[in-house]
């Protein structure tokens, strides 16, 4: 699979990319972001993270949706306690693993804005847990 990191590249080689209207995405996202805060709200991180992680914005869709949509990943990252992370990775699918460590390191790109230590935590459980 593609690395999101460089996802406009292999836009085409993304299985099932159909390219989406800004408007479209936006709506999915705020949809997606209001369960998100639901779920931690309830305490049900594992909902929460699935959730997030759920059909995110890739290839040639607009900047502005991506980074929208990192927001609502790196919300449900941060809601878990630290020793709670390694229930909500027991409990992820694989493909949703490979989600989750390539949100990782596009917050780490970001350390003025999400937490290194945080994400660093997320990525120990899951290269322990998973042998990614």
């Amino acid at each position: 699979m593609a690395d999101f990191a460089d996802d406009d590249e292999f836009a085409d080689e993304i299985v099932g990319y159909v390219e989406r209207g800004e408007a479209h995405l936006n709506s999915l996202i705020q949809e997606r972001s209001n369960f998100v805060r639901g779920a931690i709200s309830r305490g049900a991180f594992v909902d929460a993270v699935s959730k997030a992680l759920e059909d995110p914005a890739v290839g040639k869709d607009p900047q502005n949706c991506k980074d929208l949509n990192l927001q609502v990943v790196m919300e449900a990252l941060s809601a878990p306690r630290a020793n709670e992370v390694s229930l909500v990775v027991q409990q992820l699918a694989p493909f949703q693993l490979d989600t989750l460590i390539k949100f990782v390191y596009r917050g780490m790109a970001h350390p003025d804005l999400y937490s290194a230590s945080m994400l660093l935590g997320w990525h120990e459980k899951v290269t322990y847990l998973h042998d990614v």
